[in-house]
């Protein structure tokens, strides 16, 4: 059973070991192995004790173990690893291509991925998850019927800016507004999800998933996202400050928007496992191989700058939205949303003060003992 690609697709890659073979991500058993794209768009599990029980739930597993991104592996767990009684065989690996040296021909690139991406996507009972930002205004430009969702507590920085946005789209837009009471309820709901405690993730995903409860409650299966805009376009203020910022390692931007792009197997579990518990699939085209390999060999100064971030994103976009929307900028979901504020300040109403070690992680632990 293969998810997020059909079998003779996938069959193909890995024959030909192409990491990039023109699908939005895929994962599942082939040919009596497991296999999990490069990217890590479709989450993998199996079960710790019993290396041959999979899942692309982990709540179904007792104790579940992500299969690596860009692997393939037996699914009768015949090899040599100890920690998964099985072989995990690195078979995909993200390419290095060295920069193009001509622009012109590299915003083409991105303009004929970036284009064909969102407007070949299946408008059918479909949503949109909808910041205002560039990147989700490019995704809701390709699906012109489909409504779109902002979540943010009153006041908050991303409920204003979708409201802007979809106006000078011409579009609908639907509040989902977040309640203390609401992240109450989720947290411990994600923390089952996702396994996770750590309150960045948490921050991050709440919105997205209460949108996603709201979409699916409407009646929708489908939810388009803007995941992997800021990754592969140089999004993150880190990216921009590069190599002077200690949260990287490289000594370039576009080393550091390599960096990041890396990180997107963690990103997208946490994000796909989310959506998939609210009632909805999520729907990804900025992270379709053609876009990641338009992205990938573009130079610094198509990724940042003059204190511009996504430079190559916002030029191709000014063909798709209005050019205030793809010049806008736009906050980190956590932020912009008051997630982040309103989570902490519920810790704190709890007694957990700011002064504790990891005050809100403990929150998050008392409301899923509770």
């Amino acid at each position: 059973m293969l998810r997020g690609a059909d079998e003779s697709t996938v069959r193909a890659a890995v024959e030909t070991a192409d990491p990039l073979p023109g699908t939005a991500g895929f994962a599942g058993e082939l040919d009596g192995a497991l296999v999990r794209d490069v990217l890590g768009r479709q989450p993998l599990f199996i079960e710790r004790d019993d290396p041959t029980t999979w899942a692309f739930d982990r709540r179904e597993l007792a104790a579940p173990v992500r299969v690596p991104a860009g692997t393939r592996r037996p699914v009768d767990g015949d090899g040599d690893d100890s920690e998964r009684g099985g072989a995990d065989e690195r078979l995909w690996t993200l390419p290095t291509p060295a920069p193009e040296t001509d622009r012109t021909a590299a915003l083409a690139a991105v303009d004929d991925a970036v284009t064909a991406a969102v407007r070949g996507v299946d408008p059918d009972d479909l949503a949109v998850a909808f910041s205002g930002g560039v990147d989700s205004a490019v995704v809701a430009a390709g699906v012109p019927a489909a409504p779109c969702y902002v979540a943010g507590f009153e006041g908050s920085h991303d409920v204003a800016a979708a409201r802007d946005a979809a106006a000078a789209m011409d579009r609908e837009v639907r509040v989902v507004e977040l309640t203390h009471d609401a992240l109450r309820e989720a947290v411990p709901e994600l923390v089952s999800i996702l396994g996770r405690t750590n309150p960045m993730d948490l921050q991050i995903v709440l919105p997205l998933y209460l949108v996603g409860k709201r979409v699916a409650a409407d009646g929708f299966d489908r939810l388009a996202v803007g995941q992997g805009a800021d990754e592969l376009f140089g999004g993150y203020a880190k990216v921009a400050k590069a190599p002077d910022d200690p949260r990287v390692e490289a000594e370039t931007v576009r080393g550091a928007a390599t960096e990041l792009i890396r990180t997107l197997p963690d990103q997208l579990e946490r994000d796909v496992l989310a959506l998939r518990a609210a009632g909805v699939e999520p729907v990804a085209p900025l992270l379709h191989d053609d876009v990641v390999a338009a992205a990938l060999p573009l130079p610094g100064e198509l990724l940042v700058a003059d204190g511009r971030r996504k430079v190559a994103l916002r030029e191709v976009a000014r063909g798709l939205v209005p050019a205030d929307v793809a010049a806008a900028d736009k906050k980190a979901v956590q932020y912009g949303t008051y997630a982040s504020r309103e989570l902490d300040r519920l810790a704190r109403r709890a007694g957990y003060k700011r002064r504790m070690d990891d005050h809100v992680e403990k929150y998050v632990r008392s409301l899923v003992e509770e």
